[in-house]
């Protein structure tokens, strides 16, 4: 077995740790309204900057003992590339930025909640999409009730 050295395991875990900084950084310099109550805009990109730091610090440890890309190594015969998986993420894509504005928010993320479940190799489309409206739906619901956030209810709108 074959061992990379424990340094490009150390580097990917700084480079994580150097993105939640500057994941903090940025937040940082986000104006905060005093419109806001308790939770304002800044609020998600704080914790997803605290996530990757300890994800990032998580990553050095694991590469101080030992390391985990030597398993990556132990691959001789790589499984071929899922050119189905990759086409449909990207239609899933796609078709979030074509319907977002048209059909709103709630709609265009459901289809792409469809989509990327299909990538993943799920065949039960309709309980897919279902879960994905119920779950677009209330993060539709949180930002604009909760938050004050108008993301776009498109087609929607009059209901919601």
């Amino acid at each position: 077995m074959t061992t990379r050295p424990v340094g490009a395991d150390l580097g990917a875990g700084a480079f994580v740790v150097a993105l939640g900084g500057l994941t903090l950084w940025q937040t940082l310099v986000v104006p905060a309204s005093p419109l806001y109550g308790q939770v304002g805009p800044t609020l998600v990109p704080y914790l997803v900057a605290s996530l990757l730091i300890v994800l990032g610090l998580g990553l050095c440890v694991a590469a101080l003992r030992g390391g985990w890309s030597h398993e990556l190594d132990d691959m001789q015969h790589p499984p071929p590339t899922n050119w189905r998986a990759l086409g449909l993420l990207l239609a899933g894509l796609v078709a979030n930025l074509a319907l977002i504005e048209w059909l709103g928010f709630i709609i265009a993320a459901s289809v792409q909640f469809t989509l990327v479940a299909a990538a993943f190799g799920s065949t039960r489309l309709l309980r897919d999409l279902g879960i994905g409206i119920a779950v677009c739906l209330t993060a539709y619901l949180m930002f604009s009730r909760l938050l004050g956030v108008n993301i776009g209810a498109g087609i929607l709108d009059g209901i919601l």
